[in-house]
């Protein structure tokens, strides 16, 4: 239990709240930034149907029950309920943050939410239209429910705003770039800018003199080109539908696959996107799921489907790595996160088993074994091989404090 005596604040920002909002789920993550630990964390899930669920860990007992979530509104004010009956009681959240998908070409920072702040992110979502009118949505009802703290409002395209402009246009007319904002703008930045950071501390280096390629590898995949703790190329592009193949999205694809799928399957606009965005992909291929655990085990058994988006999934993430070599004029170390990276041994294994020209040896015990941030290339390996698990919430947090 937290207790207001535990802490005095003095003004400053202890107690945060970091939320997620889907379409249909809102995560939430609360934070003591005095010590930079998750107190209670959980999701509301499938909002706007009957038998919606709230998820709630408090001191690694996890409750789970259904109830009525007509909106997202209702959700949070679920989660706000359990969060002062079982944690806070009377203490008060200093502050929100809030995790926004696409920030456009204006934002490059984490900044306080104003009302021009959330009109952008309103107008942003023509680069992200299954996601920032969501991550509005959680930001409208969450200052509602706490209108006297502030709000911050961290985007994931943040990270890579600055890559360079060689490495963020695309070969269309440079007028049209200019007038509708089109460019490369990457996502998962919080979770490769975190990353880096502790590979760095894992390699007893500075993050300032590394060249790093961070795979954060899940159902939504991109590979970044760090140098010297910045982004310089990114595997995402305007979109996060971009890049390597992840588990309902298809990647990169030629565009006039588009048109020929628009015209033969009679798809509009809406029908496209939603094919390209949720029925591509992983589940696409393989015929099984988008879950990399189920098609792990069609694959193992025998489903030449499964084994077969097992594979694209290696070959595209070994493609960016050696091109992110040449990006970065050589490599000091690759990083393994999130769920597949984090956890498929395989994976790693495959990935780096046709990386032997820049000098990387993994150790298969290594690979095979342990858990955490670790280091799991052989000492002799010219590139060092890390797995670090993700923590994107962390990282909102710290920006919402900064």
């Amino acid at each position: 239990m937290v207790r207001p005596v535990d802490y005095a604040c003095h003004g400053e920002i202890v107690f945060v709240l970091v939320l997620n909002a889907g379409s249909s789920s809102l995560k939430f993550n609360l934070f003591d930034m005095a010590k930079e630990t998750s107190i209670a964390e959980g999701m509301a899930e499938r909002i706007g149907l009957a038998d919606g669920s709230l998820t709630f860990v408090f001191e690694s007992d996890k409750h789970k029950e259904v109830l009525p979530l007509p909106t997202h509104r209702e959700a949070l004010h679920a989660i706000i309920e359990r969060l002062k009956a079982v944690v806070l009681h009377d203490t008060p959240i200093h502050a929100v943050g809030h995790r926004v998908v696409h920030g456009g070409p204006k934002y490059g920072d984490s900044l306080i939410v104003t009302d021009e702040v959330l009109a952008d992110i309103d107008t942003f979502a023509m680069y992200a239209p299954l996601h920032n009118p969501a991550n509005a949505m959680g930001i409208r009802v969450a200052r509602e429910e706490f209108p006297d703290v502030p709000h911050v409002a961290v985007f994931d395209t943040a990270f890579h705003h600055n890559i360079p402009d060689h490495a963020r246009t695309y070969g269309i007319p440079y007028e049209l770039s200019q007038k509708y904002g089109i460019r490369r703008y990457g996502f998962h930045g919080s979770s490769h800018s975190y990353v880096a950071a502790r590979t760095a501390i894992l390699l007893c280096r500075p993050l300032r003199a590394l060249k790093i390629v961070t795979c954060h590898i899940g159902n939504g995949t991109s590979i970044c080109a760090v140098h010297n703790g910045r982004s310089v190329d990114t595997s995402m592009g305007m979109t996060p539908l971009q890049g390597v193949i992840m588990g309902t999205r298809c990647g990169t694809i030629d565009p006039s696959v588009v048109e020929m799928l628009m015209e033969y399957e009679h798809l509009d606009y809406n029908g496209i996107t939603d094919l390209l965005n949720k029925k591509s992909g992983l589940l696409g291929i393989s015929g099984v799921s988008s879950d990399f655990r189920e098609i792990e085990l069609a694959a193992d058994a025998g489903n030449d489907r499964a084994r077969l988006a097992r594979d694209l999934l290696t070959y595209n993430v070994r493609q960016y790595i050696g091109a992110y070599a040449t990006v970065l004029d050589g490599v000091d170390a690759i990083c393994f996160t999130a769920g597949i990276g984090t956890h498929s041994t395989f994976v790693r294994a495959k990935v780096c088993s046709k990386l032997s020209f820049l000098g990387v040896k993994l150790d298969p015990e290594a690979n095979e074994h342990g858990t955490g941030e670790r280091i799991i290339s052989t000492p002799d390996s010219r590139v060092v091989v890390t797995v670090v698990p993700t923590n994107e919430e962390l990282m909102i947090a710290r920006e919402t404090v900064r």
